[in-house]
């Protein structure tokens, strides 16, 4: 669901009218008017006296709806001129493959913004790993005499050896979609989840390459909801990529070759092609989407941000989506839907790390978050317990809203029949696996011929190699 890597800086100056005139100019289109009148806090007032004319540098991963994007902008925009502070924020892509390494390299050369927010299950435990993060568990104690508990997943991704080192900012929940209407037709009934052979047979049956409907709209081509795709495949199956202490690699397992021969069979066999869109080999993050919303996909798995996209941009196949949470496999008869959070870390060597945390608490709640929740419908949700409640919209804004919260609050781990305990423990080397694309990679490397378990072979001396360099023996 990412967009094109993007670098670009948005500065909002304190008490400057330039600040206000140069956000105009930002983001090329435009883009409707943020919803909400952001307020900061009295509380937060206070704190940031002290720091009147200081300045934050900071990085956003950027959102799937500009309109959020600009929602953001605004929200820091106000904070800057309420406290007479500088913030100059870059908007990157999350599926920029060096961004890791990129962040690192600045805070080695003391170079480094202040502060970033990114997805929590994908990056911090890299980062972490890589000591290049400042200890916040100070700001989330305090946040929760605030706002309550934040989402179950974070203290899994968030948290090392009891202290936090990254601050929950908005919860991103797991969904899939189906096409309801298709299956009405076809006597297919709506369900909270199903099985993957139910979903892949299902697709078959509502496909109709002469309608332009192709029930199957997943793709193992690079990218991140490719990859997401195919993990969700094999823990359900019963594989995974790392043991539950996130140090050992256990990738070579009978149940990961069943998952990847399963998956593998979708798009070499003929019986299935009926149901395959063009191009789907091809695919980038933001293909789903765009199929999706030209409504000639059956199902696709992703992020809210197709969900939000066909109901801001009022898309027939908003109405036609049943959503819902995943799909088990043999080792799980639940699905893994706990999401994550996009979290603020605050690098080490800050130049201004009490003007960061400031921001990152102002951001999490109240009207900061409910202007870009509004622009990016059930894409951005509250992380923190008591902000689901700090707002009507947040309870009667979607339909969808009640389920999105009971993933905040999924009873955490979800263990399989093989043991595999999700989320597992942050694990450096899995993360810098999976940003490598070496899934995708072995599905590619199926899809030409290779037998699955000798695919699976070779991506666990891949992985293991990987684990190696970032410290773990294997």
């Amino acid at each position: 669901m990412a967009e094109k890597t993007d670098w670009s800086r948005r500065s909002f100056l304190g008490m400057s009218a330039l600040g206000v005139l140069g956000l105009a100019g930002c983001g090329g289109g435009p883009a409707p008017a943020p919803q909400v009148d952001v307020q900061v806090p009295k509380a937060l007032l206070d704190q940031a006296a002290a720091l009147r004319g200081g300045s934050v540098g900071m990085l956003s991963q950027k959102l799937y709806s500009e309109a959020a994007n600009k929602a953001l902008d605004k929200s820091l925009q106000v904070f800057a001129q309420a406290t007479g502070t500088t913030i100059r924020n870059d908007l990157v892509s999350g599926d920029a493959g060096d961004m890791v390494a990129k962040m690192d390299a600045e805070v080695k050369a003391g170079t480094s913004r202040d502060l970033a927010f990114v997805s929590d299950r994908r990056f911090v435990g890299q980062l972490h790993n890589l000591g290049a993060l400042t200890d916040v568990t100070d700001v989330v104690e305090e946040m929760r005499t605030l706002y309550g508990e934040p989402a179950t997943e974070a203290a899994d991704y968030c948290v090392f050896d009891g202290r936090w080192f990254a601050i929950p900012y908005h919860f991103i929940a797991t969904g899939m979609y189906l096409r309801k209407d298709w299956y009405q037709e076809k006597g297919l009934p709506l369900k909270p989840h199903y099985t993957w052979e139910e979903l892949r047979d299902n697709a078959l049956a509502v496909s109709d390459p002469a309608k332009r409907r192709f029930g199957w709209g997943l793709t193992v081509n690079r990218s991140g909801d490719a990859n997401g795709f195919i993990a969700n495949v094999i823990n359900t199956y019963g594989g995974a990529i790392a043991d539950n202490t996130g140090t050992k690699v256990v990738f070579n397992s009978p149940e990961t070759v069943e998952a990847v021969s399963f998956i593998g069979d979708i798009y070499t066999n003929p019986k299935y092609r009926p149901m395959l869109p063009p191009g789907i080999g091809s695919w980038t993050d933001s293909s789903n989407n765009e199929n999706w919303l030209a409504q000639i996909l059956g199902l696709t798995l992703n992020q809210f941000s197709v969900y939000a996209d066909s109901k801001t941009k009022k898309n027939p196949v908003y109405a036609n989506t049943h959503v819902f949470n995943g799909a088990t496999g043999p080792a799980l008869d639940r699905p893994l839907a706990f999401g994550e959070s996009n979290s603020f870390v605050v690098f080490k060597g800050a130049k201004n790390p009490g003007l960061a945390k400031v921001v990152a608490k102002f951001m999490a709640g109240g009207s900061a978050l409910l202007g870009v929740a509004k622009e990016a419908p059930c894409l951005v949700n509250p992380s923190w317990d008591k902000v689901w409640d700090s707002d009507p919209y947040y309870t009667s804004g979607d339909p969808a809203f009640p389920a999105l919260r009971e993933q905040t609050r999924a009873k955490l781990p979800v263990t399989t029949k093989t043991g595999y305990a999700f989320p597992q423990a942050p694990s450096p080397g899995e993360q810098a696996a999976t940003a490598a694309y070496l899934l995708t990679d072995m599905m590619q490397s199926v899809i030409q011929g290779t037998r699955p378990a000798d695919a699976v072979a070779a991506t666990h001396a891949r992985i293991v190699q990987i684990f190696e360099q970032q410290g773990y023996r294997q």
